[in-house]
């Protein structure tokens, strides 16, 4: 098979499409033939080797990158059942390395049948970067009352999070930087797109609301815009974090003094707190997958082909893409 290799860290160019020899499906094990392989910003970090800390261990070199893949089960190891040979699947590897490739092997009991209707891209979407989202709607709680403003709100979990509050029938205000992730939030159907790249945009924010405050902040970005969300945050409000974008600029600060200056409150949906989560993540991931088979969310893709697999670490740790990147071998 056909896969991208990772010889050396550094930088995306590091990333190598070579042959090697095809995976065997082991006890308990399914093979599935890769049809689109998700990419997340973990992977460039991880790619770039300076991941110290984090709950996902640098790899071994070589390796091969890529932790959510979708396809088809083309082969099963010992003990597992024969039936699920031509089933369509998504699964994610979990601490294992492997997705971007043409084959890949998991625990049979790791997969999810894929909802009928939906695509394999869409389907990788939901697997990591949809239940990623299921865990921060757990602890956002978006209220019809609400004024959510949301971080890359054209990102993979953005949108899905821009789509939620809406149903949930929250005023919606969507960050995007440039014309073009604009426009893809305002056809989300946010209330307010407002470019965070531009001097000033705090001010255009309350402009836009005139005498109402953002009530819920939905975080992902963290440094300086994560502050400057905070700060628009009224009386009693609250803010969920769920990571940051740029490793330079860090989480976004704050402290016990924040919280009591305006009786706001702070949560953070990810890590420890969902990793520890009771019954672990599989249930997060399959309601992401019916909210995607149902309708509910629609996830935003951007493909690239397998073999530029650079090219894709490059456009999203330059934030220039929308939505979900995916491989497609």
């Amino acid at each position: 098979m056909y896969a991208i290799r990772l010889h050396a860290f550094g930088p995306a160019e590091n990333l190598v499409y070579e042959e090697v020899e095809d995976p065997e499906p082991g006890p308990g094990q399914v093979r599935v033939a890769v049809r689109a392989a998700g990419v997340h910003l973990v992977d460039t970090v991880l790619r770039a080797g300076d991941y110290g800390g984090g709950p996902i261990p640098v790899p071994d070199l070589p390796t091969i990158p890529g932790r959510e893949v979708a396809g088809v089960v083309d082969a099963v190891g010992p003990g597992a059942d024969p039936g699920l040979v031509g089933r369509r699947v998504v699964t994610h590897l979990g601490m294992a390395p492997g997705g971007y490739a043409e084959l890949a092997v998991r625990d049979a009991q790791a997969i999810h049948e894929i909802p009928h209707g939906l695509g394999y891209a869409e389907a990788v979407a939901m697997i990591g970067t949809g239940r990623t989202t299921m865990g921060i709607l757990d602890v956002a709680e978006i209220r019809a009352d609400d004024v959510a403003l949301v971080t890359a709100a054209a990102g993979g979990v953005g949108n899905l999070l821009v789509q939620a509050a809406l149903r949930a029938g929250a005023t919606v205000v969507g960050l995007a930087g440039g014309a073009a992730k604009l426009s893809r939030v305002r056809a989300l159907g946010a209330h307010h797109a407002v470019d965070y790249t531009a001097q000033g945009w705090p001010d255009e924010v309350r402009a836009l609301l005139g005498d109402r405050e953002v009530t819920l902040a939905l975080d992902g970005v963290g440094g300086d815009l994560g502050r400057q969300t905070l700060e628009l945050l009224g009386v009693g409000g609250r803010i969920v974090l769920f990571g940051w974008a740029d490793a330079r600029g860090g989480p976004t600060a704050l402290t016990s003094e924040d919280l009591y200056a305006r009786g706001i409150t702070a949560a953070v949906a990810v890590g420890p707190r969902v990793l520890k989560r009771p019954g672990g993540l599989r249930g997060l991931e399959e309601r992401a997958l019916a909210a995607a088979g149902s309708g509910e969310l629609a996830p935003l893709v951007r493909s690239f082909p397998l073999k530029d697999a650079a090219a894709a670490h490059t456009a999203l740790e330059h934030r220039a893409t929308t939505g979900k990147v995916v491989l497609v071998p």
